[in-house]
């Protein structure tokens, strides 16, 4: 797996072009997406456009921006004027934006290079990227296993070799679970960092766009080009950069432990979370013990008010504006009706049904009212929580990459969420790191959770973890591009 900042050091000494590097990955990208289909659509020419202004750059004796010039994949629920966003669904199979999305738009201006749109689970919707209307994305690591969801997609290009980076959206550990899955960093923003405006939306008081990178620097790097504040986005704050504060030294830094993320384990990721507990500790962390007793309620409460935002977000595709439309139909109720049940997979039907559900009347108090208290409640338990720790260390996902196919239950596939929901629930920053393997070699990952706008400390604390183990929880899937 390649870096920025080996990739862009290369390019820097002139060792290759931009166009060359490009193509390398274009490459790779057709050469492996067969196997691994990471990729919806591989976007050749704005990616040569990209590489050829970087290159004029580069001979005009330019100083380039960090990201210029690197190949990259962005999910395909990310608007891009002029080139198909089809949230991996049949209802926007040919869906083509008349506009840019705020990152995507700012990620152009600095030079990167877009390789292609990124499969994902359908409108974000899954935790094993096979609700997507194109098929599932393979883990680049054993390809029976699922990347994850719902960034499945740019996780599989990234450990697959065929990007150097990604940017994903989170809405419940979108960005989390699948860099778990494959190995990789993924980095979940506070809500407000980064603007969503763009970004077809899910649930819009918990969708959030952040990175998935090889390494924890990367993982900065990233986020330092793309958490500008936007106007047009009512919701965004921007942050601050992060980069140039990242540091290793963890001596004095209060770890929470809260036992409830630890409860019925498999062995070898506990064994994992045990290991990076010890590592803190000799490097002088303080260990806290934590109570989170309000994990038990953090999935019905996300699963009620993210389906019910669904239910309302997902209303405009009704075949009158824009995209799938039945071609038959008996009147205005009926189009409606078969355009939803053709252009709809069955995980987004359920999901709008059961928020349809909550908002009714006669259930609009018994559901969707407790569930917002109760998001209040959480909310201020980990204000409290904060108050006696820096950061909360727990298991990104209590299971590793899961089997192509598996058959689980709805009910079994949502309970892989159980250790990230919260962190959108609150609004908080939260980061996914490689920390071990199971038996099979699958990648383990932890999660490091923050108060708001502390990304620059929940990533030192990573970049501490990555550098004193060495790097030895970094697997590389030996394909793509190797520079």
């Amino acid at each position: 797996m390649n870096s920025i900042s080996k990739t862009r050091e290369r390019l820097l000494k002139r060792e290759l072009s931009c166009a060359e590097l490009t193509e390398m990955y274009l490459a790779a990208a057709r050469r492996e997406n067969g196997d691994l289909s990471a990729y919806t659509l591989i976007t050749d020419e704005e990616a040569r456009r990209a590489a050829a202004e970087v290159d004029a750059r580069l001979a005009r004796g330019e100083k380039l921006p960090p990201l210029a010039g690197i190949p990259f994949v962005l999910k395909d629920n990310i608007s891009t004027k002029d080139i198909k966003t089809t949230c991996a669904s049949r209802m926007l199979e040919d869906y083509v934006p008349i506009y840019d999305a705020f990152v995507w738009s700012g990620l152009k201006e600095q030079g990167a290079v877009m390789c292609g749109k990124g499969n994902m689970d359908e409108f974000a919707m899954g935790s094993t990227c096979e609700t997507s209307y194109f098929g599932g994305a393979k883990n680049p690591h054993d390809l029976t296993r699922v990347a994850g969801g719902s960034s499945g997609g740019a996780a599989s290009a990234v450990a697959g070799g065929v990007a150097v980076y990604g940017i994903g959206s989170d809405t419940g550990g979108s960005i989390r679970q699948p860099a778990s899955f494959c190995g990789l960093v993924g980095l979940k923003p506070t809500y407000g960092a980064v603007s969503r405006n763009g970004l077809i939306a899910y649930a819009s008081s918990f969708d959030q766009i952040g990175p998935i990178t090889t390494c924890v620097e990367d993982a900065a790097t990233v986020f330092d080009a793309i958490c500008r504040k936007d106007p047009a986005d009512m919701t965004s704050r921007g942050a601050e950069r992060v980069s140039g504060r990242l540091h290793s030294d963890v001596r004095g830094l209060r770890v929470g432990v809260a036992k409830e993320f630890f409860e019925n384990l498999p062995a070898e990721i506990a064994s994992a979370m045990e290991r990076a507990l010890d590592f803190y500790k000799r490097a002088g962390a303080e260990l806290v013990e934590i109570a989170f007793p309000m994990l038990r309620y953090c999935l019905p409460v996300y699963y009620i008010l993210a389906c019910a935002e669904a239910s309302s977000n997902l209303g405009r595709y009704d075949g009158l504006r824009y995209g799938h439309r039945a071609e038959t139909f008996d009147d205005l109720d009926d189009l409606i009706c078969r355009t939803r049940s053709e252009g709809f997979g069955q995980e987004v039907r359920r999901r709008i049904i059961l928020g349809t559900y909550v908002l009714s009347a006669g259930y609009y108090d018994a559901y969707y009212n407790k569930a917002q208290a109760l998001r209040r409640t959480i909310k201020n338990r980990f204000r409290e929580i904060f108050t006696k720790c820096d950061l909360l260390l727990t298991p990104t996902v209590p299971v590793t990459a899961l089997k192509c196919g598996a058959g689980l239950s709805p009910v079994e596939t949502y309970q892989t969420d159980i250790c990230t929901v919260s962190v959108n629930i609150a609004g908080l920053p939260a980061v996914s790191v490689p920390c071990g393997f199971d038996g099979a070699g699958l990648p383990v990952g932890m999660q490091l959770i923050g108060d708001k706008f502390t990304e620059a400390r929940i990533l030192s604390a990573a970049l501490a973890f990555e550098s004193g183990t060495g790097g030895a929880y970094l697997k590389d899937s030996g394909r793509g591009v190797s520079l």
